[in-house]
């Protein structure tokens, strides 16, 4: 057949695979650029118009095929001819060769109407079938350039798929199943979506109302705020202040208390109504329990006050000025009342302080005391100097002692040290001292006292008491007390002939009432003053028995030659009592370095010094008779000695009298 000669003709250009059966000399084609199916001639189309494709994967024209054997062809010899094309889906293979060839694969001949002319642009291809008939071509397998092998399926394979396909109908159906029940769940998620959504929307709404209604109150608020708050007292503070501890916060609830009844007292005559009647009763009961809550709190404190033992300024601290608006409160209120607190405050003070500084005196009664008597004038004529000890009263013999040198006894005044010695010390001290040490320990703790009670009385008192009445009652607490001071000071300088002594206690006294000042403390300037007016005269006293007994020393004195044998002295050597009097002057003049000139120790040493004077040149007259030489050799000396001992000294005071001996030197020397 031609057919045969074709395929033998392409036979001798093709090249068979290696270990595999030729593929099919069609090109491939994809459904995607060419279309499914293959071609055939428009006889082939106008035949079948229109024929159902199978299912079978190894159609040669099905849709699924990637190869024709009329898709590619070589027009031989240059031809010109058109071809006209059709493409046909769902023919078997045997089919489109029955068609191509006119005849059935059985040898029946079709009917007329099943004819087909072909013309010479049909057979004009070029094919290759690889050595293969059409009949074993389409009876065999296909395989294609992919490698996939195509035939028809068999019933076994057919029924084999058809389980397949039955498993994917019902995986499909479950798969249906589940998404149904997906967008059930979604159906339902949306409509709770859409209920949630109008939820927030309600809230929105409500809390947009809840906004302005909230700040509409607080509008409200403002404006009435202070009219309710003026007209009502809440329980808690009611409660607070009938029971709860006193403390800071309750002296705050007194405080708010106080003001709501000046409040109430001013606004009852201008507004009328019935909570201004209803506050009126109960913020007088409030105040009445206040008051009387104070006056049982300040009663216990003032009980704590007569405990053996304790330390008042804690308490006064602590307890009273902690909490110090509460007499004002008591005094505003119920002045009666207050009144008494006060008397009774007071009393207690009185003989607390009273209690603790005859303790105290008693206990440096206790310190041995060198006794200076009227042994120890400049002109006695005994030169052992020894010591009359005080304790408890009874006089003992004790050891030397110099009543005319200042020495260390000026470190009392220089020292930083404002602490007084305790009772228990002074009562185990053994050392003697001199008067002027008691003097100092007991004004010094009595200042000290005065002054914490002063600014106590001022602080807690204050304002509901005057500063007048403030002062009153600080007198009448310390009364007795300074009373106490002044009797020990009259005990320690009644029979003393210490005149350095006496100026250390002036001295520190002044000293005292400067700090007094510096503490702003003007109720103690009378135990100070009462104090300097018992040092003074007794000073006073002591420097003229001085002077007489330096004047009762000149008296004394033998005239003619015998005179220098009977006194003992040693020819134109300085006098003792020339000694004595440039020490007692060095003393004096130290401790009045800062002294005026309208002090009285300053009239007393002028006296003292010109006796001293009168005594010399009677004794240089006694001892050395018409020798005016050895006169002034005497008075030479001594005037040297007594400006040699004052030479160290500073002050107006010592300035002149410096320039006062350097004179008489200077007038003996030029005579000598």
């Amino acid at each position: 057949m031609w057919l045969d000669r074709l395929a033998g003709h392409q036979s001798g250009n093709a090249t068979p695979q290696p270990n595999s059966r030729p593929i099919s000399p069609l090109p491939r084609r994809t459904s995607s650029s060419r279309g499914p199916g293959p071609y055939l001639t428009s006889q082939a189309s106008a035949l079948r118009p229109s024929v159902t494709p199978r299912g079978s994967n190894l159609s040669l024209i099905s849709n699924d095929s990637t190869s024709s054997f009329l898709a590619s062809s070589r027009r031989p010899n240059g031809s010109g001819l058109k071809q006209s094309t059709t493409v046909v889906e769902g023919l078997e293979p045997e089919e489109v060769l029955e068609t191509l060839l006119g005849t059935k694969a059985n040898g029946i001949v079709p009917e007329e109407s099943h004819k087909v002319t072909l013309s010479e642009d049909d057979l004009d291809f070029d094919f290759d079938f690889a050595g293969l008939s059409l009949r074993d071509l389409a009876q065999d397998d296909v395989v294609l350039d992919g490698g996939n092998v195509y035939r028809a399926q068999t019933v076994e394979e057919y029924e084999h798929d058809k389980a397949k396909f039955e498993e994917l109908h019902k995986s499909i159906r479950a798969c249906d199943d589940i998404l149904n029940s997906v967008e059930t769940n979604l159906t339902s998620f949306r409509n709770d979506l859409a209920a949630v959504s109008a939820d927030i929307e309600s809230l929105q709404a409500r809390s947009s109302a809840l906004t302005a209604r909230l700040e509409n109150r607080k509008a409200v608020e403002k404006g009435l705020a202070p009219v309710v708050e003026e007209l009502s007292v809440s329980p808690d503070v009611v409660s607070r202040i009938s029971e709860g501890p006193i403390e800071e916060t309750w002296v705050k609830l007194l405080s708010d208390l106080d003001r709501r009844t000046a409040a109430h007292k001013k606004n009852a005559s201008q507004l009328e109504s019935r909570a201004m009647a209803d506050l009126g009763p109960l913020l007088e009961k409030l105040t009445l329990k206040a008051v009387e809550r104070i006056r049982d709190f300040l009663v216990s404190q003032i009980k704590a006050l007569r405990s053996p033992n304790i330390n008042a300024q804690i308490i006064q601290q602590q307890n009273f000025l902690r909490f110090k608006d509460l007499y004002t409160f008591l005094h505003k209120h119920h002045s009666t009342l207050a009144e008494e607190i006060c008397q009774a405050y007071m009393n207690t003070m009185r003989w607390y302080y009273l209690s603790q500084f005859t303790r105290y005196e008693k206990s440096l009664a206790k310190l041995k005391l060198h006794h200076l008597d009227k042994t120890d004038l400049l002109g006695h004529e005994d030169h052992s100097r020894k010591t009359t000890v005080i304790s408890s009263g009874v006089k003992h013999a004790g050891q030397p002692h110099d009543a005319f040198n200042l020495g260390r006894r000026v470190d009392l005044l220089k020292t930083t040290n404002q602490m007084a010695i305790s009772s228990y010390l002074a009562e185990e001290d053994n050392s003697a001292h001199y008067l002027e040490v008691p003097f100092r320990n007991f004004n010094l703790a009595l200042v000290d006292n005065a002054s914490a009670e002063y600014t106590f009385l001022a602080t807690f008192f204050s304002p509901a008491l005057s500063m007048g009445t403030i002062n009153r009652h600080f007198n009448y607490i310390f009364e007795p007390t300074f009373a106490l001071g002044q009797t020990l000071t009259r005990t320690l300088t009644a029979d003393s002939f210490d005149a350095l002594g006496l100026l250390l206690c002036v001295r520190l006294n002044s000293h005292l009432a400067f700090e007094l000042q510096r503490r702003r403390i003007p109720a103690a300037d009378g135990y100070v003053n009462g104090t300097a007016m018992l040092l003074w005269p007794r000073l006073q006293a002591v420097m003229d028995a001085h002077c007489e007994s330096v004047r009762a020393a000149a008296a004394a004195l033998p005239a003619g030659s015998s005179a220098a044998k009977k006194t003992g002295g040693p020819g134109a050597a300085p006098h003792v009592v020339t000694q004595r009097f440039g020490q007692l002057l060095q003393g004096i003049l130290a401790l009045s370095a800062e002294a005026g000139d309208d002090e009285p120790v300053v009239s007393s040493l002028g006296r003292l010094r010109s006796e001293v004077e009168a005594f010399l040149t009677r004794w240089s007259q006694a001892s050395f008779g018409a020798d005016r030489r050895k006169r002034e050799r005497f008075l030479y000396n001594n005037y040297s000695l007594v400006l040699t001992i004052i030479s160290d000294v500073s002050g107006k005071l010592a300035v002149e009298q410096q320039a006062h001996f350097e004179r008489l030197k200077v007038a003996f020397q030029e005579a000598a």
